[in-house]
């Protein structure tokens, strides 16, 4: 009976003591209260040692820094947690929320660490802070015959797509183009990739999902009802509950798809060659996605020019890839020799940038290819952007030292899907969307100044080229420039002027539901998703 933790009612409190004992000179009040109410409070043995990393643990900078992308969110004078706890059940995750809730700790939840302003691991917002770190949650458990997988939130994508292949050639999942993403983030935002015009974002493939709500209850699909499920699904990260684990939908692919690649820089008309692709690429055939990477290059002599990547991958073979491209996008000059067949699992380490022959078991590793100093912004084109346009955007780019832009395929099945059928609103009118990033080396202070004050210029150039009313912004993108929420007692009208860019119309729903589920904005970031006053919600019930 020894091993029954209800044999002795001391036993519990007495172990948290000598588990805490070691860092008791250095006694932090936070810290501590936490850590006992861990153990007190879960009904499964918690191994607090090895679950709980402060400060003054050797491991913690390590932990930390493991899957944060974004280095400017590191720099010493940022705020660190007080606490990194990793639980390694769902108990751990529910034990965590009451915790947090009760000792009023706010509780940063991190997947993936791919937050571009590393809201999952950072606070600004007021003290203290404790980051859940998920990555020893990443179970992913695939149905062949049901079509269907369960991804835990603490699985990457490449982790997801790997273990799809491995049941299947033929099945796939349309979800991101980094393969270190965390699922459980990623797909509260939208999570788009090379398959979004055939099958549309991750968000449109998600048959169910288990979260943790701000009582401690797990819940599914059929327990949440349909709203807080619609809210789930591009909503964003941090606001309504812990995602546990979605259900996702498989989807049908080729065993061969196509990639390939082709540059042109401005001297061998790489303007007006991105002046047509602006013009066709939104009716290309669904199964073909051709995205746009442009970054500027050194020529002889020390000059410097712009080169746009056409950068795609085909659901199909080569062939057919060849006759769709002689029809709708000729100019691009398109031959075989450009292009590679392999399975749709290979065609991720490509798009990703891996190395030719990287064996796909790199995917398990869940390894960022991508951790630099960076900040980034996003918008929506709906209109040809004029080569004149054009120019003057190569004239800012010729500027900065390391810049990165990306257009990203709209059209095909992202227009036939309504913009209030999730809360992700940037569907039909979209011809593409841009992602603009600066990224540098070095931690100094006039380095950010530097690089944030040319990337704001830049979006301040384009602003006549892109949507407007509002200009929107894609969620998973996320930029604090847009505005963010001061303290956990958000107001609705500031979180307007950001909220309306991420989510359109479907922001005001997105409030309803939270205020409902999480009244007292327990889950709150500086983006999150805000509460309606007591009195505006009177109002509408009556």
């Amino acid at each position: 009976m020894a091993h029954n933790s209800h044999s002795n009612p001391f036993i519990i409190p007495v172990l948290v003591i000598l588990l805490l004992s070691s860092s008791w000179v250095n006694s932090n009040p936070i810290q501590d209260s936490f850590m006992q109410c861990l153990s007190l409070d879960s009904d499964v043995p918690l191994p607090i040692s090895t679950a709980c990393y402060t400060p003054d643990n050797s491991s913690f900078k390590t932990l930390l820094q493991s899957s944060a992308q974004n280095l400017r969110c590191l720099v010493p004078s940022v705020p660190k947690p007080e606490l990194i706890f990793t639980p390694l059940q769902e108990s751990h995750i529910q034990t965590a929320v009451i915790c947090s809730k009760k000792l009023g700790i706010q509780l940063r939840i991190r997947s993936g660490g791919h937050d571009y302003e590393g809201l999952s691991y950072i606070s600004e917002m007021e003290p203290p802070f404790v980051v859940m770190d998920l990555s020893k949650l990443r179970s992913v458990t695939v149905d062949i015959e049901d079509n269907t997988a369960w991804a835990q939130a603490g699985a990457t994508v490449g982790e997801v797509y790997y273990r799809i292949a491995e049941k299947s050639k033929v099945h796939g999942f349309p979800a991101g183009l980094c393969t270190s993403l965390g699922i459980g983030g990623h797909i509260t935002g939208g999570a788009y990739g090379t398959m979004m015009r055939k099958y549309g974002l991750g968000v449109d493939n998600v048959v169910d999902v288990r979260i943790v709500d701000v009582n401690g209850k797990i819940l599914d699909r059929q327990s949440m009802g349909e709203d807080l499920f619609w809210a789930l699904r591009g909503g964003g990260g941090g606001s309504f509950g812990v995602i546990l684990s979605w259900k996702i939908k498989l989807v049908p692919v080729p065993a061969t798809v196509t990639v390939f690649t082709v540059s042109k820089t401005l001297e061998q008309g790489g303007t007006k060659m991105l002046y047509k692709w602006q013009q066709v690429v939104d009716k290309l055939d669904d199964d073909l996605f051709i995205r746009v990477i442009i970054t500027p290059a050194k020529l002889d002599k020390g000059n410097k020019t712009i080169i746009t990547s056409y950068n795609a991958m085909f659901l199909g073979g080569v062939d057919r890839l060849l006759q769709v491209m002689s029809q709708s996008f000729p100019e691009l000059g398109l031959a075989k020799k450009d292009c590679t067949e392999m399975s749709w699992l290979e065609s991720h380490l490509y798009i990703a940038g891996y190395p030719k022959n990287t064996p796909p078991e790199v995917l398990l590793e869940g390894k960022s290819t991508f951790k630099n100093y960076f900040k980034a912004k996003s918008d929506f084109v709906k209109e040809p952007i004029p080569e004149a346009g054009l120019e003057g955007l190569w004239k800012r780019l010729l500027e900065e030292e390391s810049p990165l832009m990306i257009l990203t395929p709209y059209g095909g099945m992202m227009s036939r899907i309504s913009e209030t059928e999730t809360p992700f609103p940037h569907r039909n009118g979209t011809l593409f969307k841009i992602q603009y990033v600066t990224s540098w080396q070095d931690a100094d202070k006039d380095s950010l100044a530097r690089h944030e004050d040319w990337i704001r210029r830049v979006y301040n150039y384009m602003a006549s080229y892109v949507s407007m009313f509002p200009r929107e912004a894609y969620v998973n993108y996320r930029d604090l420039d847009l505005g963010m929420n001061k303290n956990t007692s958000s107001s609705f009208i500031q979180a307007s002027a950001w909220g309306k860019k991420y989510f359109k119309n479907n922001f005001n729903r997105l409030v309803r539901i939270k205020t409902k589920v999480d009244p007292e904005n327990f889950f709150s970031h500086e983006q999150s998703i805000p509460t309606l006053p007591l009195r505006s919600m009177r109002r509408g019930n009556q």
